[in-house]
């Protein structure tokens, strides 16, 4: 079963963190990036603690300039990790004298770093260089949470700081887990889930994160997403910080409406097969259910949400993703016929999300995030296993 057919709640999880208003610190209500019921009814198979290996291959800094945090929700609550392998509750009282708390783990002094992993979802951060500023804060609800580094947004305190993360979900049902470039792509890294299967995503060729900054640089509405060689800012918010242009995608959005105002796109899901023409300005499905859509903006197309948002709901969600899919990929008008499952058939348009293009380009698998509905056809940088055995996240060779 695809996975973009199943839970959407990732989807909904990426906007809750990633798209705060610039300026503003985002606070992680829940699981950033949540991965959380993806076991399909899946017997209760994985044990209370995964081992945890964390590899520094960079071959640019050395172990005691590496700092790890693994932060997220368990049992309700905004949890961290501490080096023993406990999780502690976000506390107000963990700020510093600087204002921000150190929740830090150090890598051990030399070779790998063993930690266990108790179930919990969240991210695991890794800054190279300075630790990073989390700030314990207040919800609206009067809890204890936690400011997330923002490393879109010029103003938060983590900017110039040297980071990046995975993303995982380790429950009874097993571990789910990825890399992530939806938000920004930085430092190049890889994840292991051995269990059922050996499985490894995420890796960056050799080169191929210089390769990646190079050829955003040379894409004259992209270059502004590229900090120095410290990150690439998701063109999104890149959007919202004025970098990017509000209106990219606006010619090849009109276009699809005006194609589709004359023939039919038919949509394939674990629903069945919806066909949809735009009609009176909406894009109208017939099929196991009726949904339809508003002309997105270019922001919808990027966050893929908005006109784009893709509900639990097992048809308009569905929907939705392999339409927000199509659109990033460019693929919506040469194949009448989706999701699209040719890789080679994607980004070949001059307007198309070149930042998602070079990210898939710069992986050794070809899969990548770097969009929300990337996993439509299983193009994401994704791994899962319900009998995990051990999960190793290495830093490889910038």
């Amino acid at each position: 079963m695809a996975r973009h057919q199943r839970n959407l709640t990732r989807r909904k999880m990426l906007f809750t963190l990633g798209g705060a208003a610039v300026g503003i610190p985002a606070i992680a209500a829940i699981a950033p990036h949540a991965l959380a019921g993806q076991s399909d009814g899946a017997a209760t198979k994985a044990a209370g603690s995964l081992p945890v290996t964390v590899v520094n291959n960079s071959g640019s800094f050395t172990n005691g300039s590496v700092h790890l945090y693994v932060v997220g929700n368990a049992g309700g609550k905004q949890v961290r990790l501490t080096p023993d392998g406990t999780l502690a509750p976000i506390a107000l009282s963990d700020n510093g004298a600087d204002g921000f708390t150190d929740y830090a783990i150090p890598l051990s002094g030399s070779g790998e770093t063993k930690l266990n992993l108790p179930y919990m979802s969240g991210r695991i951060y890794v800054s190279l260089g300075a630790k990073l500023k989390f700030k314990a804060v207040t919800d609206g609800a009067g809890n204890a949470a936690l400011q997330y580094p923002a490393g879109w947004v010029k103003s938060d305190p983590n900017y110039g700081v040297l980071h990046d993360c995975a993303e995982f979900t380790f429950n009874e049902a097993g571990m789910f887990c990825n890399t992530t470039m939806v938000d920004m792509f930085s430092i190049p890294m890889s994840i292991r889930l051995t269990g059922e299967r050996d499985q490894t995503t995420g890796t960056v060729r050799e080169g191929g994160r210089a390769d990646a900054f190079a050829a955003l640089r040379r894409v004259e509405e992209f270059a502004p997403l590229v900090v120095d060689d410290t990150r690439i800012i998701a063109p999104g918010h890149g959007l919202d910080a004025g970098l990017f242009a509000e209106d990219y995608f606006a010619p090849y959005i009109d276009e699809v409406w005006s194609t589709y105002t004359g023939k039919d796109l038919t949509v394939t899901t674990n629903a069945g097969t919806f066909t949809g023409r735009v009609r009176g300005e909406r894009f109208t499905f017939d099929g196991p259910a009726q949904v339809s859509f508003a002309k997105p903006s270019t922001r919808d197309v990027l966050f893929c949400d908005g006109n784009l948002a893709a509900p639990n709901d097992g048809t308009t969600g569905p929907v939705a993703a392999v339409l927000g899919a199509a659109f990033n990929r460019s693929t919506l008008i040469s194949h009448p016929a989706q999701p699209t499952t040719d890789a080679g058939d994607f980004y070949r348009g001059e307007l198309t999300n070149h930042y998602a293009r070079v990210v898939h380009e710069a992986t050794v698998d070809g899969r990548a995030y770097g969009f929300a509905f990337d996993d439509v056809a299983d193009f994401a940088s994704y791994i899962q296993d319900t009998e995990p055995t051990g999960f190793t996240l290495t830093l490889t060779a910038f």
